[in-house]
């Protein structure tokens, strides 16, 4: 499909927007806050509203904020440093748009997130219910991570974009537009690529290392987010975060920033979950004949086609699957523990009662708790 049909196939059917805003888009080379582009990029989001458009913000920028505040050159490197430099920098980002969207009778909503939030079904389901509610209040709910509590690689998201890949998928909404200091996806000369069907290896190779001094992301991790969100079957911009009403004219059709065009595929709620929201515990790897069943035929996976487990996970968890190459397949729900999966694998099903010695299931992973990969 040309691009200028799916720009206007894509922006005239967005109805809930999640927007995410880098550091380095709302502060400046000293770490202030940008006051005056909070503010046209909160009435941006006024405009949407009233248009009838559900905008959730996850808003960079705690630590910048921090860092003025504060006295500090540069990013602390310590664990304890910025979690009070973000301490002190939340306040006054929040602050700054409560300030700027009541000019508007909108309010403010803050919800901080760890990575816990979305691996445990219970709260991922309560962040979605907490945001539909605030939008009921006439509130924008403006998402960061809990950078004072997420104390480690366990509790911590890589960056913000993925967050707001994550929120995405959570809502399922119609887009997700990553404003950042570039205006898009760039080339090797430079140029804004306008379309993107898939994030491929290809695409993935125009990425320049490079990367903000404040902000903890690059290119590298907003691609990381777009292909969770197209590979989930929504629609993705990347778009320059200081230009003119980028928002309003990206929703009007025009030809700003670089889009993303979604997969064929659409997932359910429930797949986006195992799928992407919850790091895998463990790996299953299979044999050509049951990769090929799983992969190419619709299957669910047998014990029969294991032939290698690792990790420590319990009945419930959620795995990865691989082929013989360590090639994911699939993420999917073990209907086993890794202790049981190591008694069974390779046994045939009508055989796993007898060496379990209680009613066993027939799959490891049934195809319906079992998500297929995108290459």
């Amino acid at each position: 499909m040309p691009s200028t049909a799916l720009r206007k196939q894509l922006m005239g059917n967005v109805h809930n927007l999640v927007v995410k805003v880098g550091t380095a888009v709302l502060t400046g080379s000293d770490g202030q806050l940008n006051h005056r582009l909070i503010a046209r990029l909160s009435g941006q989001i006024a405009r949407l509203n009233e248009r009838g458009v559900k905008v959730t913000l996850v808003s960079s920028g705690a630590i910048g904020a921090g860092m003025r505040r504060a006295g500090l050159a540069s990013r602390p490197r310590s664990i304890p440093m910025l979690q009070a430099t973000a301490a002190v920098g939340q306040p006054l980002l929040m602050s700054l748009y409560q300030k700027t969207l009541a000019k508007y009778d909108l309010h403010v909503g803050q919800i901080l997130v760890t990575r816990a939030d979305f691996e445990q079904r219970s709260r991922y389901v309560k962040i979605s219910n907490t945001i539909a509610a605030l939008h009921r209040l006439h509130a924008i709910p403006i998402i960061n991570e809990n950078d004072t509590v997420a104390v480690d690689e366990i509790d911590r998201f890589a960056d913000n974009d993925t967050i707001a890949a994550m929120v995405t998928n959570l809502l399922k909404a119609d887009l997700m537009v990553i404003l950042t200091v570039v205006d898009g996806l760039l080339d090797g000369d430079g140029r804004l690529v306008d379309l993107v069907s898939s994030v491929d290896q290809q695409v993935r190779d125009m990425v320049r290392a490079e990367k903000s001094t404040l902000g903890s992301g690059g290119m590298r991790s907003k691609l990381g987010a777009v292909k969770m969100v197209t590979d989930a079957g929504e629609g993705a911009v990347i778009a320059g975060g200081r230009a003119p009403n980028v928002l309003l004219r990206l929703l009007d059709g025009e030809r700003v920033g670089t889009i993303f065009a979604p997969s064929t595929r659409r997932l359910s709620a429930r797949q986006r979950w195992i799928s992407q929201a919850v790091r895998p515990t463990g790996s299953l790897m299979l044999d050509a004949g049951a990769a090929e069943a799983v992969r190419n035929n619709g299957k669910s996976l047998l014990a029969r086609g294991i032939i290698d487990v690792e990790g420590t996970f319990e009945r419930g968890a959620i795995v990865r699957v691989t082929d013989p190459h360590g090639q994911t397949i699939a993420h999917g729900v073990s209907n086993y523990s890794r202790g049981e999966l190591d008694k069974i694998k390779g046994l045939k099903s009508s055989e796993i009662s007898a060496v379990l010695g209680r009613q066993a299931f027939d799959e490891a992973v049934h195809r319906d708790n079992m998500v297929l990969a995108i290459g």
